[in-house]
């Protein structure tokens, strides 16, 4: 796969730039995200070493790349048998096994039945546990790429509280006003946001776009009501947007599952770019978001890895690949990207096929 062409006229972050704006670019910018799995069987196909994440990222042609921020703290949770528990926040999985390989699944829930005394007393890792010294190398490293701080994971509420208290907990606290809860909530968030001020005043004016996330939808249903969402959710959120908007970057949030019932508050709230578009959720078709959002909000993902990629054969994803283009394309404001971390399940050959689509297919009329 040749990533590089004379039909390349633009920088790959003049290239996302352009559709967070909803302008044309040359082609539809790209994103990749992985299973470890698939991601070791496509470095073996492009004939790279397994641990040169870069180089598949050239061959792929991604236009993204992120700034991320390690734990450089002391080891807060002590480690529990047959678990791995991550040591800044508390947080067990367990290892569970499936026909492609496993994964780790949370589990436990130590917060689960904690009052606010346990909560406020819940080691938690300081902004200062983070190692902000290779900002500035990643910034010039990566000029020419769109960079971002911040992941699905920031500020995400529901899910990040979930992974320590439980997700039925967690949603009861939300819907009941639970102090505890709440207060989990809040001493988290607080965290998550002076780390992100920190790493913005850092970059001094080189990061593109703030990543956040927050899943709100299952397949068919809201996960909470839009009053509920208003209450508790939208208010925290705003805090990283309005943290953005202050360094006049752009936002995008990633969000699972039919949750275009809230696009029209993402829009309020200044939120420019949505994010997974899973196709098989209820309103989440691609013609529905072009229909009711195009020009108001930027599309990032939209290639089901629930669908063909994972389950049809390479004439399956190709179609499908060629036929989302269709519908996305037209107008600006796409990114192609998968609506997930590709599966293990998805054969090699079928994801090859899905990024040779989009550079074969994806590109835009040169104009006279």
């Amino acid at each position: 796969m040749n990533v590089m062409n004379d039909k390349d006229k633009m920088s790959p972050k003049e290239r996302v730039l352009a559709v967070f704006h909803h302008g044309i670019p040359d082609r539809v910018p790209i994103n990749y995200s992985a299973n470890r799995g698939i991601d070791t069987r496509l470095k073996r196909h492009f004939g790279l070493k397994k641990d040169d994440n870069e180089g598949l990222k050239e061959v792929l042609g991604v236009d993204f790349r992120g700034v991320f921020l390690p734990y450089k703290g002391p080891r807060l949770h002590s480690e529990v048998p047959q678990r791995k528990v991550d040591p800044q926040w508390g947080i067990h999985t367990r290892w569970i096994e499936n026909q492609s390989g496993g994964y780790w699944d949370f589990c436990d829930f130590p917060l689960k039945d904690a009052g606010e005394e346990e909560i406020a007393a819940w080691p938690m890792p300081s902004p200062d546990d983070y190692d902000y010294g290779n900002i500035s190398y990643l910034c010039k490293k990566y000029n020419k790429y769109a960079l971002y701080v911040g992941n699905a994971g920031v500020p995400d509420i529901i899910n990040h509280t979930g992974m320590i208290r439980g997700m039925e907990q967690t949603l009861v606290d939300l819907a009941a006003d639970e102090p505890a809860g709440l207060m989990l909530i809040d001493r988290m968030l607080e965290i998550k946001l002076e780390i992100l001020s920190r790493a913005l005043e850092i970059a001094g004016g080189k990061i593109d776009f703030l990543w956040t996330g927050e899943d709100l939808g299952t397949q068919n249903t809201p996960m909470i009501s839009l009053e509920l969402f208003r209450k508790h959710i939208r208010p925290r959120h705003q805090k990283f947007i309005d943290l953005a908007k202050a360094y006049d970057l752009p936002v995008m949030i990633h969000s699972c599952g039919s949750s275009s019932w809230a696009f029209e508050d993402f829009i309020e709230m200044g939120i420019n770019m949505v994010d997974t578009l899973q196709p098989e959720a209820k309103n989440m078709e691609p013609e529905y978001l072009k229909r009711n959002y195009a020009g108001r909000l930027a599309f990032h993902g939209c290639i089901s890895t629930a669908g063909p990629v994972s389950y049809g054969s390479v004439e399956d994803v190709i179609s499908n690949t060629r036929e989302i283009l269709d519908i996305m394309m037209p107008g600006g404001g796409y990114c192609f990207a998968p609506t997930h971390a590709l599966q293990d399940n998805s054969p090699t050959e079928n994801v090859a096929a899905m990024y040779r689509v989009a550079h074969n297919f994806g590109n835009y009329p040169v104009e006279p």
